[in-house]
């Protein structure tokens, strides 16, 4: 199976940024253990902080991947043209969030991305996206 990970703005900053919200460890690290524990998937990774590359990534694997796990960060809640990008794929996309969305700032209560994916995990911390790949392992 193959399977993409496209994480948002300010993620390369995992491990740094906010630790008492993302914890201590940078994505590429946790990123290493994923591929060590799913040695029988390809798996990708992929990190931009602009929103045309995230789209521009989304276009190309949406219709060649078994599935795509997405963290879009801030533009999870104010990008229409991420949304569309997702509803206009056939790969199926899971929305993953470290911290619980819900338990922040209320303007992060809204996902304009979620409704156009498979589903959401919000606040499980690095471990969303392990729960997102046996999501997608077991269809």
């Amino acid at each position: 199976m193959k399977i993409q990970i496209i994480n948002g703005p300010n993620l390369n900053l995992l491990g740094i940024r906010e630790p008492g919200i993302y914890g201590n460890k940078s994505f590429d690290d946790y990123f290493e253990e994923l591929v060590q524990k799913y040695q029988e998937q390809e798996l990708s990774y992929f990190q931009s902080n602009v929103e045309g590359e995230l789209i521009n990534k989304i276009h190309e694997v949406g219709f060649t991947y078994d599935g795509i796990i997405i963290n879009a960060g801030g533009y999870t809640h104010t990008s229409v043209a991420l949304a569309d990008a997702i509803a206009g794929v056939n790969t199926p996309v899971i929305e993953v969030h470290i911290s619980n969305i819900y338990a922040r700032e209320e303007y992060r209560h809204v996902s304009l991305t979620g409704k156009n994916c498979k589903g959401v995990l919000t606040g499980f911390g690095m471990d969303g996206y392990r729960l997102a790949i046996e999501s997608l392992l077991n269809g």
